[in-house]
């Protein structure tokens, strides 16, 4: 049996659009192309091709490293232990996988070796004197010093291999800043802590590197990513892609809409915003192409569809499971705080569509597959492992267990048709894409629990969440406007899971303070720092787009940030209106969620009727400045705006009906 994943869509060759001569969606990009653009846009290292005995070696590795994870579910393994060898096989295998040097990319020297087994050995060297070793963080021996040292710096090597300098760095920085901090005058400064006060905190307790990130790491989102993986190799995303073709095709909107329900479908499978992209992208840019799209809105379209995949539930990011720790609260409730904003979102994505469509006078689109029906059929099982995991939470289960519940049921259901079956061989497979696919986001969480202790050993994050609240001077409103210049910024240098973690330190106690409630203050900065993947200047996945449709990424990047502008407002929404707001989140009386969810829904249509600046025919400025104005009002909660903020929607609509009639010639009877 063929041990590839069955993820290549076929088009209708005959179709007279089809300027291709492949048979299948899936040639139109290389897979090494695509891989290339993920790992150059998603701030990864590029992983090496191993050859001979390593493909072997690390295979082992990474399917050892699956195993564990899916082992840990079921047994009961002390946190601090199961945390520890579970950080050393990632970094074992990370040095294995990731070159020193792009140049050596194409062999494991011994020095990769060297780094691999120091890895083992310092993250063993805690487990074989546990009851001890845990005694010590106050005071810790000589080896204990130069055991945590070297383990801090295999992590800050490891973080440089997988995602870049930028975070290692900013981790140096702060290491530096936590022993000669008496140096610094004034608030910022502090007394300073020895090296083995800082090993101590950092290597032996779980404050820093053992701390809530690397925990989630090596829980949530290896066993998600291992799920993914599952959909992957037994045809689920194939389908998918099939699915949105078959339901959303034959008009000329077809083909933005079928995009932006594949990419969610894809996100599923992905869980990365620029992964969802660029796997869409080899698929739908010749369907959006061919539709009459041209280059900058199509890059746009699968750009908000490829970041709405990471917003939505039932997995969304890997941040969204720290939420869930931070907060002490389950997973299911982040699910539930994250539906309205996703039902939001993709209100405006299909709206932007829609006016898009007509604006550039797109058209419809047949690609030939299975009728909707029969293929629901066939496959429907690809839906049951998703839906398991929310029946699961709902009933009572952790999300560890619903997850690996779902991995399991989508392993068996997988045999129902031969071409989907997972065998020994893709097996394998799917154990060895989770472990690989976690490698960066261990490292990532790892540095940021680097970050995390010496915020707290020092008060660092407190003291610049008061700088926040005194340059705001107290005022909520621009409170909230400095926290998502905080979260854009980190996130112009550093992944979405480490850019969550900063600014939850430093920028939540700020708003919290000022009494938005900690749910509202903790979604806000997850939003905003995945939204960075599609901010300016440096806006990732619209770049990554426009390396696929060959658009200037600057326009592709300033349609995106059109098409998800209203991602960026809803957040507000739960935030500035403290007292109501978190209605937004489904939080509250269900009759008041319910008035709050329509009145945003208005909102949203007033918002992007004005930005796009099309009704049913173009609009005016004058109907536009209603509309604009109207969003405002409807997105701040509270009668009196709502009562206004419809009263200007409704005559922005008036005014363009009573226009585009009066504009209408009048045919005379004899025509």
């Amino acid at each position: 049996m063929n041990d590839q994943p069955p993820n290549r869509v076929r088009r209708d060759p005959t179709d007279p659009g089809n300027d291709l001569d492949e048979a299948y969606v899936g040639d139109i990009m290389g897979e090494d192309r695509a891989q290339e653009i993920i790992e150059e846009y998603e701030g990864e290292g590029s992983a090496r091709r191993l050859t001979g005995l390593w493909v072997y070696a690390a295979g082992a590795l990474a399917v050892g490293l699956s195993l564990y994870a899916l082992y840990a579910t079921r047994a009961t393994i002390p946190a601090q232990i199961y945390r520890t060898s579970f950080l050393g096989l990632a970094l074992a295998l990370t040095f294995l996988r990731f070159p020193l040097i792009e140049r050596s990319k194409s062999r494991v020297s011994p020095f990769d070796v060297l780094l691999a087994l120091l890895s083992l050995a310092v993250t063993a060297y805690p487990i074989l004197d546990f009851q001890e070793f845990v005694y010590r963080s106050a005071r810790p021996t000589e080896l204990d010093i130069v055991m945590g040292a070297l383990t801090i710096a295999l992590i800050l090597e490891a973080t440089r291999r997988t995602i870049g300098w930028i975070l290692p760095v900013v981790a140096i920085i702060l290491l530096l800043y936590c022993h000669y901090g008496y140096i610094l005058p004034g608030q910022y400064g502090h007394r300073g802590y020895d090296i083995d006060r800082i090993v101590g905190n950092l290597y032996i307790s779980l404050e820093g590197i053992f701390g809530v990130p690397l925990d989630v790491a090596a829980t949530f989102i290896i066993l998600f990513t291992i799920y993914g993986a599952v959909l992957e190799y037994s045809g689920a995303g194939k389908f998918f892609l099939d699915f949105s073709f078959a339901a959303m095709g034959g008009k000329p909107s077809g083909a933005g809409r079928t995009t932006s329900v594949a990419g969610f479908l894809l996100g599923t499978v992905s869980g990365s915003g620029v992964a969802t992209t660029v796997t869409l992208g080899t698929v739908a840019w010749p369907l959006l192409r061919r539709a009459g799209y041209d280059r900058e809105s199509g890059g746009a379209v699968l750009s908000a569809a490829g970041i709405g995949a990471i917003l939505s539930p039932p997995t969304l990011g890997a941040a969204a499971f720290l939420i869930a720790e931070y907060l002490r609260i389950s997973y299911l409730d982040v699910i539930k705080m994250a539906t309205i904003p996703t039902i939001l979102y993709y209100i405006s994505i299909f709206l932007m569509v829609e006016l898009d469509a007509r604006k550039m006078k797109t058209r419809a689109v047949t690609i030939k597959t299975e009728p909707l029906l029969v293929m629901v059929r066939r496959y429907w099982y690809h839906f049951t492992s998703l839906i398991a995991i929310v029946v699961l939470m709902v009933i009572g289960f952790t999300p560890m267990t619903a997850v690996f519940f779902a991995i399991i049921l989508g392993f068996l259901l997988s045999f129902l048709r031969r071409e989907t079956a997972i065998g020994p061989r893709r097996t394998l497979k799917v154990l060895e894409a989770g472990a690989n696919g976690t490698l960066s986001v261990v490292a990532t969480c790892a540095t940021a629990g680097i970050i995390v202790g010496v915020f707290t050993l020092t008060g660092l994050g407190l003291k610049m969440s008061d700088l926040i609240v005194d340059l705001a001077r107290g005022q909520l409103f621009m409170t909230v406007v400095l926290t998502a210049l905080a979260v854009w910024i980190l996130g112009l240098a550093v992944p979405v899971t480490a850019s969550y973690i900063i600014a939850a330190v430093i920028t939540a106690p700020a708003m919290i303070s000022l009494g938005v409630p900690e749910v509202a203050a903790h979604m806000f900065i997850f939003y905003y720092a995945v939204l960075s993947e599609v901010s300016p200047p440096t806006a990732l996945a619209p770049f990554a787009a426009s390396a696929i449709t060959g658009g200037n990424p600057f326009k592709t990047m300033m349609v995106t940030w059109k098409y998800t502008l209203p991602a960026f407002v809803v957040p507000f929404m739960f935030t500035v209106n403290s007292d109501t707001g978190v209605q937004l989140l489904g939080i509250g009386d269900p009759l008041a969620v319910v008035l709050a969810t329509v009145t945003a829904c208005f909102a949203i249509v007033a918002l992007v009727l004005g930005v796009g600046g099309w009704i049913i025919q173009p609009a005016t400025w004058l109907e536009r400045a209603l509309l604009i104005p109207a969003a405002g009002l409807l997105l701040y909660t509270g009668t009196v705006q709502d009562l206004a903020g419809l009263a200007l929607l409704a005559a922005a609509l008036a005014i363009h009906v009573v226009r585009i009639r009066g504009s209408t010639p009048t045919l005379s009877p004899s025509t």
